[in-house]
């Protein structure tokens, strides 16, 4: 099971309170107490696992260390541990208190959620020619405390949309090394699906039903991992009773859920071709020409159609990595 949306509480650790001691030696006498130490940060780092947040499934807080107290003869308390959260690429830190976001895109990209209250000062810091014996000190600051809401957002290059036993997780299971559940009925997959061709990132948007954006089906669950997607593969059963109509649906799905993503790239494909003759086939693919000119039937039992899908792919592959080059030139010019 996918956990992509947990609530938490997230408690950084407070500073230690600083001392009061005084130095016993003849001829060293004087205030020597030291600072406490600084309170543990919460850090998130970006990792590759999917199931990461499956840690907070069942535990819902999560604090730091505290920093340690101050000591005699200037010894400073010890900082707090930071606590570090593992979250998986593509999640978004919601502080449901401040209302700001933070994203994790990146593999070891590391964010700080809330940072650790500072030490207080021992009472050496406090004196002075008119007080060279001070009972003053300073106790430790109190940590950062806050809710957060982690919203995973799947970051990959093409994602698979169409409505349920389109065919989508046999086409990925056939391009990449997924091993997404197959089988001849609505909802065989129940969570995100990924595969990976060569460079690509693909994922497979399971559930999206008419009123998916308004809650109905498993789509509104999973809708948000379409948001990360740079292109869009938009698969339509050759069976289906209505073409347009099921294009129309899923359209209208993603608009209701965030316009933007109908400005993404779509390529539209005819899946299951194999299940009728050229020239029926035909028929179809020429009215959903009429809705997307990108139309293509498709088949994992065709060689060629699967040939075709595939030089798609190799293109947006060499678009991603142009465009990577060109990004890494530019930072080198910039150092």
């Amino acid at each position: 099971m996918l956990i992509d949306d947990v609530t938490a509480r997230i408690a950084a650790g407070d500073g230690g309170k600083g001392a009061v001691a005084f130095n016993r030696n003849m001829m060293s006498l004087g205030p020597v107490g030291g600072s406490g130490g600084r309170g543990g940060n919460v850090v998130a780092i970006g990792v590759s696992d999917m199931s990461a947040l499956n840690l907070f499934r069942f535990k819902k807080e999560f604090n730091a260390e505290n920093g340690r107290e101050g000591r005699g003869q200037f010894r400073d308390g010890h900082d707090g541990e930071d606590l570090i959260l593992r979250l998986p690429v593509g999640t978004v830190a919601h502080n449901l208190i401040t209302g700001e976001d933070a994203s994790i895109e990146h593999v070891g990209e590391r964010v700080i959620l809330a940072k650790g209250g500072l030490g207080g000062r021992g009472n050496f810091y406090f004196r002075s020619a008119h007080n060279t014996s001070p009972k003053n000190f300073q106790p430790g600051l109190p940590g950062e405390q806050f809710m957060f809401r982690f919203e995973l957002k799947l970051i990959a290059d093409v994602g698979f949309v169409g409505l349920p036993n389109a065919g989508k997780s046999s086409m990925l299971n056939e391009l990449t090394s997924a091993h997404s559940k197959v089988a001849n009925y609505p909802f065989t997959t129940l969570e995100p699906s990924l595969g990976v061709y060569y460079d690509l990132i693909i994922a497979d948007i399971p559930g999206i039903i008419e009123g998916s954006s308004e809650g109905k089906g498993l789509g509104v669950k999973f809708l948000r991992h379409i948001e990360r997607t740079r292109i869009i593969f938009h698969f339509i059963a050759s069976e289906s009773q209505d073409l347009e109509k099921d294009y129309k649906t899923i359209r209208y799905e993603l608009g209701a859920h965030n316009p933007e993503l109908l400005k993404k790239k779509e390529y539209l494909f005819l899946s299951k071709s194999d299940l009728f003759e050229k020239k029926e086939l035909k028929k179809k693919v020429d009215i959903l020409k009429k809705l997307n000119p990108t139309a293509l039937a498709v088949s994992i039992a065709d060689e060629a159609s699967m040939e075709k899908i595939k030089k798609i792919l190799n293109k947006i592959e060499k678009e991603k990595t142009t465009k990577a080059t060109k990004a890494l030139k530019v930072k080198k010019i910039g150092v």
